[in-house]
């Protein structure tokens, strides 16, 4: 069972990709900035796929051990690639947010990196023989604090959907981690008390947080996406309109190619191809959960475990905001919306989830039978 696991996880992750080239062929070029070329989104992703493959391959590779004694170098370096947004024509504003690198060749997501830096601690923090985490400080306090260091330049791009994933990935490794589960409640209440009143005084982020209950109230104005990928989940029904024949891709849902790809599945190729989505997801997510359960220290069930939080919880948001579950907030879904740091990294994760599977898996021990066919023989004790 351990070892198919890793191949649920593997065909999983395999299939999401896929898909989202296929989609990405046929919404991208449409969009308002492909600059005249149909092809331009589908070119950059391409790009960015091969980055993560070689991403992939190097988390599997490279023994998962070491990202114990690394986790200070991946976290200064997030540290300083999140404050280079704030630097004039290094970081570029978009729709708002300060939240990119332009590389020129590309633009690069810091917050991307900030996600398993804040993950590759968390493991380090909980699996050190002196961390009592039945304690306020060791448990909550010390652990919340280096992680907000972190969500505090993300918040301050105006990412506060990132800033709610990092911070929940970190209240929840804390509990498997062993913190007490009473101050896990009084944080998460905490937490959401200080995500709203952020919310409440950017006057676009607040009027998010109330349109999605009625999307038709405002169909022209906050409403207009999550009211647009209802109308593509509703003509596109059981069965679909076909590849390529998606309406609301004409300009009519806006980033239908990166944040809104969803409901284009669904407007497309049906209902059986959304099932197809969140079933590859829970496939990921049992998958994981069964590496995580057979890693052979502490510190691998703790980074696997934060690792399939980060890409579980993005993709249960990115799901429940564009089927109107939840508020409207700008994060991909994960292996298949148009976003190259967000793939690249998702796809590092997985590599390292492989090679903790792959160092995991235990040894099978030598039968008298095996002996006898390799030229030896031993008395049966």
């Amino acid at each position: 069972m351990q070892r198919s696991g890793i191949y649920l996880l593997l065909i999983s992750v395999v299939g999401l990709v896929a898909l989202g080239v296929v989609m990405l062929f046929s919404t991208s070029a449409f969009a308002q900035d492909s600059h005249g070329d149909i092809y331009y989104f589908v070119k950059r992703q391409g790009f960015w796929l091969v980055i993560g493959t070689g991403a992939c391959v190097t988390g599997a590779l490279v023994d998962y051990q070491r990202w114990r004694s690394w986790w200070p170098y991946v976290y200064g370096i997030s540290a300083v690639l999140l404050a280079l947004c704030f630097v004039p024509h290094v970081g570029m504003r978009i729709n708002g947010s300060l939240r990119w690198l332009n590389l020129h060749i590309a633009a690069f997501q810091p917050s991307e990196v900030a996600k398993i830096a804040a993950v590759f601690f968390l493991a380090w923090w909980f699996s050190r023989p002196q961390t009592n985490s039945r304690k306020i400080m060791q448990g909550i306090l010390i652990p919340g604090g280096v992680v907000m260091m972190l969500v505090a330049l993300i918040a301050a791009e105006v990412d506060l959907g990132t800033s709610a994933l990092i911070g929940a990935t970190t209240l929840a490794v804390c509990f498997i981690g062993g913190a007490n589960g009473w101050l896990i409640g009084g944080s998460i209440l905490t937490g959401l008390a200080g995500l709203l009143g952020m919310a409440m005084l950017i006057p676009e982020r607040a009027a998010r947080m109330t349109t999605f209950l009625d999307p038709e109230g405002d169909k022209l104005g906050k409403g207009l996406q999550q009211w647009q990928a209802l109308i593509a989940f509703g003509s596109g029904g059981y069965e679909g309109l076909g590849l390529g024949n998606g309406r609301q891709k004409l300009l009519y849902l806006p980033y239908a190619h990166t944040d809104f790809i969803f409901p284009m599945i669904g407007e497309e190729l049906g209902l059986p191809f959304t099932w197809l989505v969140v079933f590859g997801f829970i496939m990921i997510i049992l998958s994981g959960g069964l590496i995580a359960a057979n890693a052979k220290d502490r510190f691998g069930k703790l980074l696997a475990m934060g690792i399939l939080l980060l890409i579980s919880l993005q993709a249960a948001v990115n799901i429940g905001m564009t089927t109107s579950l939840l508020p409207n907030k700008g994060m991909p879904l994960p292996f298949i919306s148009y976003g190259g740091s967000n793939l690249a990294v998702s796809l590092f994760m997985v590599g390292i989830l492989v090679n903790i599977h792959r160092i995991g898996i235990p040894v099978a021990p030598v039968t008298d039978r095996q002996v006898i066919l390799a030229g030896r023989s031993v008395p049966r004790i």
